[in-house]
């Protein structure tokens, strides 16, 4: 079941006739579809079982130790992974451009991403030419010319880097990987050519392969390759953990088997280096059997009938009787290979399956690692002193200077009004504010994880007392309301005013007809006292008025 000499059974067992018969070749041609189907079944479908067992148990033990992402859908799931990314990250200040003319155009250069392709180029052709080595004398000064120039071409990068980003340049891990690289290709040829008889040829070419390492800068712009090593990277805390127990588990049974079979004789897998005599000897018995290899060779001396025991052990009368005990020893070897072979081994494989399974996830997300860099890139460029605040009127061009799928082409003030981000005093919006409208939008509301929300946030704030220190005032949706309040009302006052503008006109036009009126009558009647007036003065009265005893009044 195991594949270990499977064949030579297989082969026996075809050539078998009876007891006590001589064999004869193939006179049992039944029993190769025998040993094919039990391989088939036995080992191919029973062995996977155990995988699939153990991979079971562990993705359940992993979900009852995680307990969130039970009760998750797949779109929270998405949305919680994402927060937990963008909690672990902050803005970073840009590299500031040299003020010195020469020392900006290199530094325009650096940062285009032409430059980083050309290097990738260098990088594959430099592979190629690797490649290519052989010593014939012609064809080996070439490639050796070849390579001069390859490391000419990785020296200027690193030094026009150097000039163009100063100090900086230290500050990134691949560049200081890249620095190792160049400073150890320029060691290795100077060694080839001044140390060349000092130094074995055999350690120049290891020199030489430094320049090899300069290929794992492809991953930066290789996201299958990146998937994997994250999925290395991600499985080697849980492989260690595994290595240990394995460890704990070959220690017990080198104890045992140092005190059952430290007398089996120097025959078939048992030597001078694979015994059970010292504990060194028992570790390297017991790696073997847990790659399933020669495991056979060590069972067979236990099972072989002996009364003597190996020589030179100084056992006792009472130990060379208890030398070997076949049962024993079969429970011995097939529980080690069950644990260690069948279980432990295949816990392995469970874990880089599962890490391999989140990894591909998370390359496979809505949101992943690079969108969040892309956003703290493109902040970078309108928060230079790394603040952590925009302003409220550059909102609509940050939102716009995005990649997808967190860019909002203009127009969009509606769509950022209507993600409601909070603003602090001085019209000022925070980076985590406007990032957390932006990945619900891509992954839409999800209210069971406010709380997971407010805890990022809660540790964010705890980790950058700056931000604490500004409050939310208002909102974008706030605003606008605010602002169509404000409109509301400006419009309402305008109209009472308008309003009461044309009453007052009425008022005024009113009051002027009857001042009008009352004037012309004021006019009338003193037009007519003032004629009546000259009348009675102008008359004589033995003439126009004749004598009476009546007098009569001047006017009525």
């Amino acid at each position: 079941a195991t594949f270990k000499g499977w064949m030579d059974i297989m082969y026996a067992a075809v050539d078998s006739r009876g007891i006590d018969e001589q064999p004869e070749f193939e006179v049992r041609l039944s029993m190769y579809v025998f040993f094919v189907v039990f391989i088939i079944f036995g080992s191919f479908f029973m062995l996977n079982l155990f995988i699939g067992v153990v991979i079971s148990n562990f993705n359940q033990q992993r979900k009852k130790i995680s307990g969130k992402d039970l009760f998750l859908t797949e779109e929270q799931k998405k949305y919680y992974n994402a927060l937990k990314k963008l909690g672990s990250k902050k803005p970073q200040k840009p590299i500031p451009k040299p003020s010195n003319a020469f020392l900006g155009l290199l530094f325009d250069i650096v940062s285009h991403k032409a430059f980083d392709i050309t290097i990738v180029i260098f990088i594959c052709l430099n592979m190629i030419v690797m490649m290519a080595e052989n010593n014939q004398k012609g064809t080996k000064d070439v490639l050796n010319k070849i390579n001069y120039f390859f490391v000419a071409v990785f020296t200027a990068e690193c030094v026009i880097k150097i000039l163009a980003l100063r100090q900086y340049y230290f500050g990134s891990g691949w560049n200081v990987f890249d620095f190792s690289v160049v400073v150890l290709s320029i060691v290795s040829l100077g060694v080839s050519e001044v140390f060349r008889t000092f130094f074995s040829p055999t350690v120049l070419r290891t020199l030489r392969l430094a320049r090899i390492g300069r290929i794992l800068r492809i991953i930066r712009q290789a996201k299958g390759i990146r998937t994997l090593l994250f999925a290395l990277l991600m499985s080697l805390p849980a492989l260690v953990n595994i290595g240990l127990l394995l460890f704990l588990i070959m220690f017990i049974y080198a104890i045992v088997g140092m005190a059952n079979f430290a007398c089996l004789h120097l025959e078939g897998g048992i030597d001078n280096i694979f015994n059970f005599q010292t504990f060194c000897g028992s570790i390297l018995c017991l790696f073997q059997i847990t790659t399933s290899a020669g495991w056979d060779s060590l069972l067979a001396p236990v099972l072989k009938q002996s009364e003597t025991c190996a020589l030179k052990l100084n056992l006792t009368g009472m130990e060379q009787n208890n030398c070997i005990n076949r049962g024993f020893g079969i429970l011995y070897f097939v529980s080690y290979i069950i644990v260690s072979f069948l279980i432990v081994v295949n816990m392995y494989i469970a874990v880089i399956l599962e890490n391999f399974s989140v990894a591909t996830e998370e390359s496979t997300d809505p949101l992943c690692e690079d969108d969040f860099d892309m956003f703290y890139e493109t902040w970078a460029k309108f928060d230079p002193l790394a603040t952590q605040f925009i302003d409220y009127s550059a909102l609509s061009d940050f939102a716009d200077a995005l990649a997808e799928p967190l860019r909002i082409p203009k127009p969009n003030k509606i769509h950022l009004i209507s993600m409601d981000i909070p603003i602090v005093s001085g019209d000022k919006i925070h980076c985590l504010d406007i990032l957390l409208a932006l990945t619900k939008r891509v992954l839409g509301e999800s209210g069971d994880l406010d709380n997971l929300e407010l805890n990022i946030e809660k540790k964010i704030a705890a980790s950058d007392p700056y931000k604490s220190g500004f409050s939310p005032i208002t909102s974008t949706l706030k605003r606008k309301h605010e602002e169509v309040s404000a409109g509301i009302i400006q419009r309402a006052f305008r109209r009472h005013l308008r309003q009461r503008s044309l009453e007052n006109t009425s008022f005024l036009n009113h009051y002027k007809h009857h001042s009008a009126v009352f004037e012309r009558e004021l006019q009338d009647k003193q037009s007519l006292l003032a004629s009546l007036l000259n009348e009675n003065n102008g008359r004589r009265r033995d003439k126009l008025r004749p004598a009476s005893s009546i007098s009569l009044p001047l006017f009525y």
